[in-house]
């Protein structure tokens, strides 16, 4: 069982940055692939950065590219989202998801066995 818990959401101006902060509980989380994901209001869940297990391997999505950074440090059981050059259109709750299996967490179709509670970002224009 894996417990994760998002924190580093807020208000910021466009143009900004935030980091995002997801913890997992137990002493596996180097076996875990981890995402993040973002759902607006009103919109379908989106895929935002992924980062395999042992290689890690990073994957983004288009939209977010060249701003985002995914991270992650396994003797923390923490992985982050680094956020710059935010846009209003960044704006959604970010969730962090967790599966042994990478291809759970690359897309938006995806089924990890793990979701973080979310914690909302809001970019002003």
């Amino acid at each position: 069982q894996v417990q994760l818990v998002e924190s580093g959401g807020g208000l910021v101006q466009a143009g900004g940055s935030l980091r995002l902060s997801c913890a997992a509980s137990g002493r596996t989380f180097s076996s875990y692939s981890m995402g993040w994901f973002r759902q607006a209001p009103g919109k379908e869940r989106e895929f935002v950065a992924a980062i395999t297990r042992y290689v890690g391997r990073i994957y983004y999505a288009d939209s977010v590219k060249g701003r985002f950074t995914i991270s992650r440090d396994n003797a923390k059981n923490t992985v982050y989202l680094q956020m710059n050059s935010l846009k209003p259109e960044d704006t959604a709750t970010y969730y962090c998801a967790a599966d042994v299996k990478p291809e759970e967490v690359l897309t938006a179709e995806g089924k990890p066995d793990y979701w973080g509670q979310g914690t909302q970002v809001s970019v002003s224009s």
